[in-house]
């Protein structure tokens, strides 16, 4: 049996050879990301308005917005008409708040369902929905206050033998 006696040389060698291999597998790497398509791209359709679904308890807004001058109407009728209340209107507002976009979209939105404060609610996230379709960049801090989170609390149904949907009857002694 004859025994390989590696040397000095032979080691580097094959160092030079492995920092050659690992320096192929980087210039790959990064042809690789370059070729990538961006994440998120914007959806606009032929009118310049972008679309979004946003809901809220029982209720459904459809939702589109478009440059324009900072005008919201919901179901064929102005804000201040429709959500009387101001913490309402506030809802709505918050998506352009914190993106820094006020008076920047015109809203129309179309909701069914639910009451007034669910209404709002759901707006609020087509509103949120429709401007990171519009601008993607606008992600990250709609996305950090929460509202691009769909929420999930519903009404609890009735149970049989029960007066609610937790509440039991009143107990009688006699």
């Amino acid at each position: 049996m004859a025994e390989e006696k590696n040397t000095l040389q032979d080691l580097k060698d094959l160092t030079a050879e492995a920092a050659a291999a690992t320096a192929t597998v980087e210039v790959a790497d990064t042809a690789v990301e370059t070729d990538e398509a961006p994440k998120y791209v914007a959806v606009i359709d032929d009118l310049g308005r972008s679309y979004a679904t946003g809901k809220r308890k029982d209720a459904v807004a459809r939702v589109w917005i478009k440059p324009g001058s900072g005008k919201i109407t919901v179901n064929g009728r102005e804000q201040e008409v429709y959500f009387a209340r101001p913490t309402l209107r506030l809802i709505t507002n918050q998506p352009f708040t914190v993106a820094g976009r006020e008076n920047q979209y015109d809203v129309i939105a179309t909701v069914k369902g639910g009451g007034l404060s669910g209404q709002a609610g759901a707006v609020k996230h087509g509103i949120s929905k429709a401007l990171t379709l519009q601008e993607p960049t606008l992600r990250a801090p709609l996305k950090a206050a929460g509202f691009l989170t769909r929420d999930s609390r519903v009404v609890e149904r009735k149970k049989y033998g029960r007066a609610k949907a937790r509440r039991s009857f009143q107990f009688s002694k006699r």
